[in-house]
């Protein structure tokens, strides 16, 4: 048999070459795993993390020709990242293996990363994916969001400023005085605040911080009557809390605590927390009964759910 002509031998020994070189590099660890979306390209920087999500589906609900009919094959990327065409967006991902059963979506300030099972083709979790996609591209967005209100200035204790009252923003209105004492104006959803001149900015904010507190309780001790008495429950009393995970909290023997952070939002979301926290008397759980009792006193529950749960920690005042 003839011999291969010079160039082709020559070819060979470079694809050799080009083996070896590749076995001798440490290969990327398949158990790590990232996903970047991008969106809009060029895709925009983000400031800071969003806050992780997880939700899962179970590989055998992905129907099998979602991939096929609705975005194009992946195409693999260095780094063992992959290429997902979900028209009109692209979506580039990392894809980590673990034992468990389902697959998982996380996304954070590196993007959207996917767990799955070792035993997942990469054509079922490309479905999942495909099944997920208005979720993924919602929390991407929401991340946008959040690194755009993050870059705004944290707030500046002066004559002028806003903060959250109720849902809607109020104006401070600062007066240099020999006494201490604090109005609000409703026609002009004013907050006036008098202090000495030697006052300091904290100061400023202990007093503003009291009078929301105090707006706090006498507001939940008006609203707390009216819940309990439709649900048809008696609670023993009720406090103000400073959690920084909770917006209340019920025991069974009728104690009930509220969040004096809950002065902020709309009454809506008020009223929520505390028919959630009522309903508690009667079903001291989150089953399906629970939630029930929630919506026979307060139908709207969901949208004032979902207002708390989405609200956003850093477009609150600091104290």
């Amino acid at each position: 048999m003839p011999g291969n002509p010079p160039e082709n031998q020559l070819q060979d020994k470079r694809d050799l070459m080009s083996l070896k070189q590749f076995l001798r590099q440490k290969l990327p660890d398949p158990n790590q795993l990232s996903l970047l979306l991008d969106l809009f390209a060029p895709a925009e920087p983000t400031a800071a993390p969003a806050p992780s999500v997880t939700p899962s589906v179970t590989p055998s609900t992905a129907p099998a020709t979602t991939a096929t009919t609705t975005a194009a094959p992946a195409t693999p990327l260095a780094s063992g990242m992959r290429r997902l065409r979900l028209e009109p967006h692209v979506l580039d991902y990392r894809l980590l293996r673990s034992k468990r059963r389902t697959i998982g979506f996380l996304i954070d300030d590196e993007g959207l990363r996917v767990t799955a099972p070792r035993w997942v083709t990469v054509s079922e979790i490309e479905n999942a994916i495909t099944e997920k996609k208005q979720w993924i591209f919602n929390k991407i967005n929401e991340q946008r969001e959040r690194a755009v209100r993050q870059l705004k200035p944290p707030m500046v204790w002066r004559d002028g400023s806003t903060l959250p009252y109720l849902g809607t923003d109020i104006t401070l209105r600062m007066a240099e005085t020999g006494s201490n004492g604090i109005r609000f104006d409703e026609a002009t959803r004013e907050l006036h605040i008098s202090l000495p001149a030697s006052a300091t900015e904290q100061q400023l904010k202990d007093r503003v911080q009291g009078w929301l507190q105090t707006e706090a309780k006498r507001l939940f001790a008006e609203r707390l009557p009216i819940y309990a008495e439709k649900l048809g429950v008696s609670y023993q009393q009720f406090a103000l809390s400073s959690a920084t995970t909770q917006w209340g909290s019920c025991t069974a023997d009728g104690r009930i605590r509220l969040n004096w952070r809950l002065i902020h939002f709309a009454l809506a979301s008020i009223d929520y927390v505390i028919a959630h926290e009522l309903s508690h008397l009667r079903e001291m759980n989150h089953s399906p009964r629970f939630w029930e009792t929630v919506q026979s006193v307060f139908p709207e529950f969901e949208a004032a759910k979902k207002a708390l749960k989405d609200h956003a920690p850093e477009t609150l005042p600091i104290f």
